[in-house]
C-alpha cells in the first residue's frame, strides 16, 4: 500500500475532524488488516475506481457522531435524531474525501469517486485478496472516529487498456 495515496486522507481527516468537532485530534492504534471491517458506530463508505481503486470507511462512535451532528446542526442532537446523526457522518466523509481527492488530483492521479453511502453491514467489507486495509483511530474529546483504507494503484496504461477493451 502506497503512503502517498493514503496520506491525503489522513491529513484531511485530521483537519476536518479538528474543525468539525472543535477539539484536538490524536491518531492511535494504526494497524494493517486483511479481515472484513466490523463497524463500531455509524459508518460511511466511499468507493474509488480508476487509477486509484478501493474503498475507505469512516466510522464514528456514538459520542463523536452526536457531537458532529450537534455542531453541524447548531443545536444539541440526541440519539433519537438517528437520521440527522447518519447525515452528519455522511457529510463528514464527504468533506474528508473532497479535500483528499483535490490533493490527489493535483498530484496527477485520475480516478472516479462514488458519493458516500451508509456502511450498514454488521459483517463489514473485506478488502480484496491483494489489498490490505490500513486502519487507524482518530481520538477526539467526543469519542473515536475510525478510518479503514483499502486502496491500490493501477498504472495509467493498464486502466486505459481496460477501458478500451471493455
Amino acid at each position: 500500500m502506497r503512503m502517498d495515496l493514503i496520506q491525503p486522507f489522513i491529513n484531511s481527516t485530521d483537519a476536518v475532524l479538528a474543525q468539525g468537532l472543535g477539539s484536538p485530534i490524536s491518531i492511535e492504534n494504526l494497524s494493517m488488516e486483511e479481515e472484513a471491517y466490523r463497524r463500531k458506530g455509524i459508518a460511511a463508505e466511499v468507493i474509488l475506481m480508476g487509477e486509484i481503486e478501493g474503498r475507505i470507511i469512516f466510522d464514528a462512535d456514538l459520542g463523536a457522531s452526536l457531537q458532529l451532528a450537534s455542531r453541524l446542526a447548531g443545536v444539541e442532537v440526541s440519539e433519537t435524531d438517528e437520521d440527522l446523526v447518519r447525515e452528519a457522518v455522511l457529510e463528514l466523509a464527504n468533506q474528508i474525501i473532497g479535500n483528499a481527492i483535490t490533493t490527489l488530483n493535483d498530484q496527477g492521479f485520475h480516478f472516479h469517486v462514488r458519493p458516500p453511502t451508509l456502511h450498514t453491514s454488521e459483517q463489514g467489507s473485506k478488502s480484496s485478496e491483494d489489498t490490505e486495509a490500513l486502519v487507524m483511530c482518530f481520538n477526539t474529546s467526543s469519542g473515536n472516529v475510525f478510518m479503514n483504507v483499502a486502496l491500490r494503484h493501477h498504472c495509467r496504461q493498464a486502466v486505459e487498456h481496460t477501458a478500451i477493451a471493455g
